[in-house]
């Protein structure tokens, strides 16, 4: 099943919102900026190509920098 992701922009909003889902007998589960942002990297991560190969010698010369 897939979900649903919604950004209220107000306080006002989020609580409406949740209201109409816990009446509608819908899960909810409100995330922090912190959890959106990972959702987000983990979707992120998952799309990269990852058919390319870095050498090691690559990576350290950019952690260098």
């Amino acid at each position: 099943m897939k979900a649903l992701v919604v950004a209220p922009r107000t306080p006002e909003e989020l609580k409406l919102v949740a209201q109409l889902m816990k009446k509608m007998g819908i899960a909810t589960k409100a995330l922090s900026l912190e959890e959106l942002e990972d959702a987000g990297f983990s979707i992120m991560m998952k799309d990269a190509d990852r058919s390319k190969k870095v050498s090691r010698d690559a990576v350290m010369n950019k952690l260098r920098a």
